[in-house]
């Protein structure tokens, strides 16, 4: 039963809530500060994050994908529709084992495109429907309560915002192998000596579970949507 006191009402479900907030801030945390350690390492073969990504990018044969700089910090990614891989700040001319092992990760991503990895495929067909589900999700149900409480719009709500929670779900195989593929090529490649792969690895490693806690607390919402709403029926 839910508690009223003190003038307010206790909605015991918010605890789901505030887990996934906990969980985002420690892996948020973990990753920084990892990335704060190794980006104080240079690695010994001193190629920026620039220069490996050429380097791992030719080494595939992907002529075609350019490298750009882009402002910000950890603000890197691969965009498959230009065919573009923008570096950040931190990782474009840096000589760090951190900025090499972004950089390849990045890499990692461009090559699965090239390979029509099929995580990534159903990522990127999942893109539009997960930013209108997360857009408009909690207004179509914030309007089926207020407005005579249309458990049609409710539902509605809840379904849209699973399409956001499927999409974060689809997205840990791409950056697991993402980073799977970048470990591998570091070491294979000679960019990176033992030490500085393990060293990398970390890094990456702390990245993936900033994904992993992001689908978490997806999830957790999602569960509190269904425990709030799911058992309802029309009169």
């Amino acid at each position: 039963m839910p508690y009223y006191g003190y003038g307010y009402y206790f909605d015991p479900t918010y605890i789901l809530v505030l887990i996934g907030v906990v969980i985002s801030l420690i892996a948020s945390a973990k990753v920084k500060g990892t990335y704060a350690k190794y980006s104080k390492v240079r690695s010994r073969s001193g190629m920026t994050g620039a220069q490996a990504a050429q380097r791992i990018l030719q080494s595939a044969g992907l002529y075609e994908v350019r490298i750009e700089h882009i402002s910000g910090s950890l603000t890197d990614h691969y965009d498959p529709r230009t065919k573009v891989l923008r570096l950040s700040d931190s990782v474009y001319g840096s000589a760090s084992v951190a900025a090499i092992g972004v950089a390849a990760h990045e890499c990692g991503h461009a090559i699965q495109d090239n390979r029509s990895y099929a995580p990534l495929r159903i990522r990127n067909a999942l893109v539009p429907a997960a930013n209108i589900g997360t857009q408009a999700a909690w207004p179509i149900i914030l309007i089926g309560i207020v407005f005579g409480s249309s458990y049609f719009l409710v539902n509605l709500g809840i379904l849209l915002f699973s399409l956001g929670v499927l999409f974060q779900i689809v997205t840990l195989p791409v950056e697991f192998d993402a980073s799977a593929r970048a470990i591998r090529i570091l070491g294979d490649s000679g960019i990176l000596y033992d030490e500085e792969v393990r060293q990398t690895r970390k890094v990456l490693s702390a990245a993936a579970m900033t994904y992993v806690a992001a689908a978490a607390a997806s999830i957790l919402s999602l569960l509190r949507l269904l425990i709030l709403f799911g058992g309802r029926n029309r009169d």
